[in-house]
C-alpha cells in the first residue's frame, strides 16, 4: 500500500490536536463503495507492546468466508513507544502502522482498527487518522468507549444504538451487539465508508466472535509473536 501523506509523529499533546483538527477536515464519510456486495477484501490491524518490544500484525481476509489472503508481521526491537494519552492512540501506534500497511501486497477494500474512527473528539481517531494517510475506507471497533454517550442495545446480536456527542448529539459511531448478551462494541466509520455500511461489515466478520475476525486474528499474531520471542 502507498502512504499518501506525511507528517511527523513526535509531537506535544498541543501540536497533535492541531494536526488532528487539520487532518479531520480531510474526512470523508462517502462510500467508495455503490454497495456492500461490491466489499470483496478487509483487513485488520493490531499493535502490541512490551518494555522492549512492539509488535504490529496485520492480516487481509476475504469478507465472503473470511479467507485468509495476505499477513504481515512487524517486530522494532528496544523501542519505547510514547506512553497512552486518551484521544492521542494515533501518535503512539501510528509509525508503526504506518510501516505494516505499506508492507501489504496489495490493497484491502476496507481496513479495520481496534480503535475509534469519527467517535474522537476532533473526530480523528486511529481509523480515520489512517484513513486519510492512506486514502482508504477505514472502520473504528473498539472494546471500550472513548467519547460520547449512549443507551445499552438490547441483548439479540446485531441490536444497536446511536453513540451521540454529548454536546452536539451528532451520531458519531453505533453501540453494537455482536453476540447475544455479550458486551457491544464500538463502531465508527474512519474515512470513505458511511455508518450503515460499517456496522455491516462489522456484523459479517463477527459469526463467532465478539470481535470482527480479522482484529482477532491480527491480535494473536502479535501475542504469539511476543511470546515465541520470550521463551526463545
Amino acid at each position: 500500500m502507498k502512504l499518501k501523506i506525511e507528517h511527523p509523529w513526535n509531537l506535544s499533546p498541543r501540536e497533535a490536536k492541531i494536526l488532528q483538527e487539520e487532518l479531520s477536515e480531510k474526512v470523508s464519510l462517502k462510500p467508495t463503495f455503490n454497495s456492500f456486495e461490491e466489499i470483496e477484501s478487509i483487513a485488520g490491524c493490531d499493535v502490541s507492546f512490551n518494555d522492549q518490544r512492539v509488535i504490529a500484525a496485520g492480516v487481509i481476509m476475504s469478507l465472503a468466508g473470511l479467507q485468509l489472503i495476505d499477513r504481515v508481521i512487524i517486530i522494532r526491537e528496544e523501542e519505547i513507544p510514547p506512553p497512552y494519552i486518551p484521544g492521542y492512540l494515533s501518535f503512539r501506534e501510528g509509525p508503526i502502522l504506518v510501516q505494516l500497511l505499506q508492507e501489504f501486497k496489495l490493497q484491502p477494500d476496507v481496513i479495520l482498527f481496534d480503535g475509534q474512527g469519527i467517535a474522537h473528539p476532533r473526530r480523528m481517531g486511529i481509523a480515520a487518522h489512517m484513513g486519510i494517510l492512506f486514502d482508504v475506507a477505514t472502520i473504528g471497533c473498539a472494546k471500550n468507549l472513548l467519547y460520547g454517550e449512549y443507551e445499552n442495545p438490547l441483548l439479540e446480536r446485531g441490536r444497536r444504538s446511536p453513540l451521540k456527542d454529548s454536546t452536539t448529539s451528532e451520531i458519531v459511531g453505533m453501540v453494537v451487539r455482536t453476540r447475544d448478551s455479550v458486551k457491544p462494541v464500538f463502531v465508527s466509520p474512519g474515512h470513505k465508508i458511511d455508518m450503515g455500511l460499517s456496522v455491516e461489515v462489522v456484523l459479517k466478520c463477527t459469526p463467532k466472535y465478539r470481535l470482527p475476525e480479522p482484529l482477532r486474528l491480527a491480535h494473536r499474531l502479535s501475542q504469539i509473536h511476543h511470546s515465541s520471542q520470550n521463551f526463545a
